[in-house]
């Protein structure tokens, strides 16, 4: 008879337990082969140099749009990084953090100008820091960038700004007060610092103000 009490009481707290991860929005997992085979030949390269599958992980958050709506959200990063960047998502969440879109960068094709230009929240993406030929921490899952089209990329010279995106000229001033502004007193750069995250609006040579790197 105790023999059976126990089978049940166990039996009892697995289902909970799976209930439970069911019911959880915040979760890291392992890339499934779905996964896998859906990224493939996108964001993840058909023959990896410095990254494999096991490297990364599975993030599923959620998170507040521009209409103060409840979205799911997902990204690729590090697992490394797994907890900390969960840890981060869950803080912004916690304070009804603004952030219009976090989806994969293969919905764009790996594209990360459109990505940028849709305002899309995204980490791994195996590409090169925009106008050279060097790997961005992005290829190793170890950078998310923050609803880029409002925090630009933007580097300047004695003849000319360049702006990435291309569309976000109008953020380029950030002496200027807008939404979604990430600046050293918003939520974003405390959160991710607090993490031990650098962000690229401190770099010298370059701003890169949607962009945290571990």
């Amino acid at each position: 008879m105790k023999s059976l009490i126990r089978f049940f009481f166990f039996a009892l707290l697995l289902f909970v337990s799976d209930a439970t991860a069911e019911n959880n929005d915040f979760y890291i997992q392992p890339l499934s082969d779905a996964l896998k085979k859906r990224i493939t030949g996108i964001s993840f390269p058909y023959t990896p140099a410095e990254i494999s599958y096991d490297d990364l992980v599975d993030i599923h958050v959620l998170h507040y749009d521009f209409n103060n709506r409840v979205q799911k959200g997902r990204l690729i990063c590090n697992k490394k990084i797994g907890q900390k960047v969960l840890a981060v998502f869950q803080k912004l969440y916690d304070n009804a953090y603004q952030i219009e879109k976090i989806r994969l960068i293969d919905d764009y094709k790996g594209d990360d100008d459109a990505s940028m230009r849709d305002n899309n929240t995204s980490c791994f993406n195996y590409r090169k820091i925009a106008g050279s030929n060097k790997l961005s921490n992005h290829s190793l899952g170890l950078a998310v960038d923050i609803n880029p089209l409002y925090n630009p990329y933007i580097k300047r010279t004695k003849s000319k700004t360049v702006v990435f995106p291309e569309i976000a000229a109008d953020y380029a001033d950030r002496t200027k007060p807008f939404p979604h502004k990430i600046d050293k007193n918003d939520l974003a750069y405390k959160a991710f610092t607090e993490q031990g995250f650098f962000w690229g609006g401190s770099w010298i040579s370059v701003k890169d103000y949607q962009h945290f790197e571990y």
